[in-house]
């Protein structure tokens, strides 16, 4: 059995302060710190072989901050470290969905004077596309061709990998995966921090959880 992990950047500064965020390049809170070290925590026990960011600096410290945990906690990562390096592949396909118009501006504040129905069309639609920006279909479309070039032969071949990435890019890899329908995925969220494991047995996926929902579970078994 192997595992594709999905993880989400911890709280960044425009998460906290309800701002559209897309490509700008912010960096985590304090908490978005302690998220990815709780992150690295749950995923002490598996050995990665492979790990994946976005070009964004909140995504890529996330994955750092893990790894560093990991480390620190035993974990089998001689694989993606060199020279005390971490070897992370970065991508811009794998960066958040593009706001355009949007970015800097406080969501509750633009749904005021746009109105309710439209901030959520142009956040939550799938086509809609809000001004200037990207759609999720442009998100899916951008993030479909990297994952089946360089990450579905990994998980394929039997390798553990580790994705670091965005609310909607991650979104779009759920619409890859085969997970939800296209006009399903808007609707979903996936919580900052917290490790999303699809587990594959010779290249057949097999299941899917939250990290912290097993380990919740061993909890409570012990």
């Amino acid at each position: 059995m192997n595992r594709l992990i999905l993880l989400r950047h911890g709280q960044s500064q425009w998460n906290l302060e309800n701002r559209f965020t897309g490509w700008h390049d912010v960096d985590l809170t304090e908490k978005g710190v302690a998220e990815a070290t709780r992150a690295g925590e749950l995923m002490a026990g598996i050995r990665l072989d492979r790990v994946f960011a976005s070009t964004l600096t909140r995504a890529r410290r996330t994955a750092v901050i893990a790894l560093d945990t990991m480390a620190a906690h035993g974990a089998d990562v001689a694989a993606i470290r060199d020279n005390g390096a971490w070897k992370i592949t970065e991508h811009d396909d794998l960066r958040e969905r593009h706001y355009g118009d949007l970015v800097g501006l406080n969501k509750a504040e633009t749904a005021e004077k746009y109105g309710d129905e439209q901030v959520h069309k142009w956040r939550r639609g799938f086509a809609v596309v809000p001004p200037n920006g990207e759609s999720l279909a442009d998100v899916v479309a951008r993030v479909q061709p990297y994952f089946e070039r360089e990450i579905r032969p990994l998980v394929e071949a039997g390798q553990n990998v580790l994705v670091a990435a965005h609310g909607y890019s991650l979104r779009a890899m759920l619409v890859v995966l085969g997970e939800y329908a296209p006009e399903d995925i808007p609707g979903i969220e996936l919580p900052t921090g917290e490790p999303l494991v699809f587990e594959f047995e010779d290249g057949a996926k097999q299941r899917h959880y939250y990290l912290s929902d097993e380990a919740a579970q061993r909890d409570v078994a012990e």
